[in-house]
């Protein structure tokens, strides 16, 4: 399905970061309620009455959060040089969107778009994997020889270069690079995949220093998830800046401003350091 659609699921305009915000103790107490519902527990007839108004509620405000994350799927697909329609790799973002909802957890303090991106790019991998009809160590291997691409500069890797780089034999590495260029050429435009290898949780704010957020909270104050989210290319300044509501020469300076008062931290040398290991 193409248009307002995207694997099946029908869009809705992104939200706010305070409209986000605002969904997650309903989606709270809906997952509470459930649990509530499910148990053994004697429960009254208002009581049960009240869980299942909380359960149907926080069922509405996932589901609003899912449509108004969803054109994150198609952003993800197309980036990659993937047609519009391309229904398999889409509905297969959609799964993976889904599967982060079941996993968020709202009180963690990172926005869902952060979260569902990291599985997203997994789903759509996969797909991608089974579409060209790659094994689990091809695709390994595609993945490392692009990232080893990526970080060329745009100068031709040799297969020696390769073999040595990914500790492949030369036979391999002329298997990797063939696969490669059949993979580009599915693709209407070269478009870097993302690592399968990258850790269930991209970098959020459980994963960070509790020093490092609130430095960078002070620093960065309301905009310190655009920050966050762009500085670990979690997502497009145009991403941001449409969940903001604004322009994105207006988000570009606003992250701008953010990094300006990094380096003018007092901690700037520390946080510096911690971002390089990152």
């Amino acid at each position: 399905m193409t248009g307002r659609f995207v694997g099946g699921l029908e869009m809705s305009p992104p939200l706010a970061l305070e409209e986000e915000r605002r969904l997650y103790p309903v989606i709270v107490r809906g997952r509470n309620a459930v649990a509530r519902l499910e148990s053994s527990e004697e429960i009254d007839d208002a009581t049960r009455r009240r869980l299942r108004r909380a359960r149907h509620a926080g069922q509405e405000a996932e589901s609003a959060l899912l449509r108004a994350t969803c054109g994150l799927v198609r952003a993800r697909v197309q980036e990659r040089g993937y047609r519009f329609g391309n229904e398999d790799l889409e509905a297969a973002g959609v799964e993976g969107l889904v599967n982060a909802l079941q996993r968020f957890d709202p009180s963690r303090g990172v926005r869902f778009a952060t979260y569902a991106n990291y599985w997203i790019m997994k789903l759509v991998n996969q797909a991608i994997q089974q579409q060209a009809g790659l094994t689990d160590t091809e695709m390994r291997r595609v993945l490392a020889l692009q990232k080893l691409e990526r970080a060329s500069d745009g100068r031709p890797l040799t297969r020696e270069f390769v073999a040595s780089s990914l500790g492949i034999s030369l036979a391999a590495a002329d298997e990797v690079l063939h696969v490669s260029r059949e993979l580009h050429a599915r693709r209407y435009e070269s478009a870097p995949l993302p690592d399968l290898a990258a850790p269930p949780d991209v970098p959020d704010l459980a994963d960070a220093p509790s020093w490092v957020i609130d430095e960078l909270r002070r620093r960065c104050g309301d905009d310190f998830d655009a920050f966050w989210q762009y500085t670990f290319r979690v997502m497009s300044m145009d991403e941001i800046a449409r969940s903001k509501g604004i322009t994105r020469q207006g988000m570009t300076k606003r992250i701008e401003r953010c990094r300006r008062a990094v380096r003018e931290s007092p901690a700037a040398d520390r946080l510096l350091a911690w971002f390089d290991h990152q």
